[in-house]
């Protein structure tokens, strides 16, 4: 007899949102989340553009926000600039909060699994439990099947002494020294005087000095004339951008065929690492798949997530094209160039380019002209790439 009809391994955004979408469409569904840590969701600040999703998924998602604005900013040496779109941010407490309440019963923390097949888990403490299906939402694994670099960031939330003065987010302030590849601050005004400030580096490694870049944000903070007051929290972590590789060898390198989400499955944007959209897409994907097949399996899983990973992957090979343009030909002193470059097209090619959706029109356009890079570079690294035979720990 099965301990559930769902096992969802890994209490992080992908498997809370499927959750929570289950809980609405098939309410009588047996749900079990398995989380190692003490609490789901994680410490993280979830953001997307308005843009990103359709009416229909915003609307889902509107009471799961916890900030949103109406535009935001860039800033780069040469210029700064406001763009229209609205923006929305997710906090990890609020998310947590709301599986609490939706999901009663559901979620177990502290679960060590130490071995997932498709339709069971094996836990530190012997036990093992059954399903009709496992999804395994474990976040990123190292795969020699996809060339990757990294976007790696130190966040702090903190309270400032008087008003930031801060109309909308700054999601890239590049007039910094770069170091380390291409160098970003993001800043997110919650209220007047309190506001996530993260330290973010492209970066050819995942290697983080917390404390170095919790030293940065304290220098950034007094160059903008911001006093902190109180540290409220701190978050950090590491995302993948990918240059290229096989999608369908990185699936099959598994010996057991489990149905995959967010991160584990490669379901975020290559250039950004933003992942909400894509989780967001599969819930309701995998959610109208169960509802439409009352006979679904582990295999019927299995091969949705697959197929909207390898969708996605299809769908996404320019975006890999411009991140071996920026990692490969750019040296790390240039990248600020390439990216100052690109914030300066129009409003709406940016809105796409978040989106994943952009048009073959404004793929010329971002590359028409001379780039900031050099030509025969650029070329080679667009057009006369080959993935390493092994990559470098990361996806």
């Amino acid at each position: 007899m099965n301990d559930a009809d769902l096992i969802l391994v890994g209490g992080g955004l992908a498997n809370l949102l499927i959750a929570l979408r289950l809980a609405e469409t098939m309410p009588a569904l047996k749900i079990l989340i398995l989380e190692k840590d003490s609490n789901v969701g994680g410490n993280h600040t979830w953001s997307y553009h308005g843009s990103d999703v359709t009416a229909e998924h915003a609307a889902w998602l509107k009471p799961l926000n916890s900030c949103s604005w109406q535009d935001y900013m860039v800033r780069f040496p040469q210029y700064e600039r406001k763009l229209s779109g609205t923006y929305h941010s997710l906090f990890s407490d609020k998310l947590a909060a709301i599986a609490d309440t939706r999901l009663k019963g559901s979620v177990t923390t502290g679960a060590e699994v130490i071995d997932l097949q498709a339709q069971q888990v094996r836990l530190g403490n012997g036990s093992t439990l059954c399903a009709r299906a496992v999804i395994d939402g474990r976040g990123p694994v190292a795969s020699k099947h996809l060339d990757v670099r990294f976007q790696k960031f130190v966040g702090w939330e903190v309270e400032l002494a008087e008003d930031h003065r801060l109309e909308a987010p700054v999601i890239m302030d590049a007039t910094i020294d770069q170091d380390d590849g291409y160098r970003f601050f993001y800043c997110l005004p919650f209220t007047r005087n309190t506001l996530l400030i993260e330290d973010t580096h492209y970066s050819d490694g995942p290697t983080i000095s917390t404390a170095e870049y919790g030293a940065e944000i304290e220098r950034y903070a007094e160059q903008r004339g911001w006093r902190i007051t109180r540290q409220l929290r701190s978050e950090e972590g590491v995302l993948p951008i990918t240059l290229g590789g096989d999608i369908s060898a990185f699936w099959n390198d598994a010996p057991i065929p489990v149905p995959r989400s967010g991160l584990r499955a490669a379901l975020f944007h290559p250039a950004t690492g933003y992942s909400l959209p894509n989780a967001t897409r599969l819930a309701w994907n995998l959610a109208a798949t169960m509802s439409n097949n009352r006979n679904w399996t582990a295999t019927t899983l299995y091969e949705c997530t697959r197929q909207e990973s390898l969708k996605l992957w299809n769908s996404t090979a320019f975006y890999r094209a411009l991140n071996r343009m920026l990692f490969l030909a750019a040296s790390p002193t240039q990248r600020r160039s390439v990216l100052q470059r690109f914030y300066g097209l129009n409003n709406n090619l940016i809105a796409r380019f978040y989106a994943g959706a952009n048009t073959p029109g404004d793929k010329l356009r971002i590359l028409a002209g001379k780039p900031p890079v050099a030509l025969g570079p650029a070329f080679n690294s667009v057009f006369r790439y080959r993935p390493p035979a092994e990559n470098k720990p990361g996806l």
